[in-house]
């Protein structure tokens, strides 16, 4: 069952060196727009809750009380109402707030989406859309977030390559029956 109200304050922020860390997921999924036709890859962005300020990924504060990939579930459930599996974190990136003169230390974690909620917390106050790679990393606000796509998509790219390789190798010829 989702609580219906996301987490507010910074008491329980976690820091490194003066850096505030934050932690967010690249929600995505494959969809078949026509039967025979290619599985297209598709990744969630959210409207930022300052208006005009383009889209990006689920990302917060990482808590004291609860692990890096709890805090990244969590993250991503509040503010875009989605559940999966998580899978091996993409990085860390060290980046500036365009508002303040604040450091942050990011880590993002590319999550297979399972579950789409009707319900969520920041529902009223963020916009979801499902977008190709291409149009989320030109809609996307952050550059750290841009580079963590990338990974993310070099990531795919070499595990569809070794199902590939997979495939074509055969069976040695001496396990071959005659």
């Amino acid at each position: 069952m989702v609580a219906l109200v996301s987490r507010t304050g910074r008491h329980l922020q976690r820091y490194n060196q003066g850096r505030r860390q934050v932690v967010g997921c690249i929600p995505y999924r494959y969809r078949v727009a026509s039967l025979g036709e290619e599985k297209k890859l598709e990744v969630l962005v959210i409207s930022s809750q300052k208006k005009g300020k383009g889209m990006l990924f689920p990302k917060g504060g990482w808590e004291s009380d609860e692990s890096i990939r709890e805090a990244a579930l969590r993250e991503t459930e509040e503010e875009a109402g989605v559940l999966g599996n998580l899978e091996r974190m993409l990085g860390r990136w060290y980046f500036k707030s365009k508002n303040q003169d604040t450091c942050y230390e990011g880590y993002m974690f590319p999550l297979l989406v399972e579950e789409q909620l009707e319900f969520w917390p920041e529902k009223d106050f963020r916009q979801r859309i499902w977008m190709s790679v291409t149009e989320a990393k030109e809609s996307c606000q952050h550059l750290w977030m841009k580079e963590a796509l990338d990974v993310f998509v070099r990531r795919l790219g070499s595990t569809k390559q070794k199902i590939k390789e997979a495939e074509v190798v055969g069976p040695c010829s001496s396990c071959t029956l005659s």
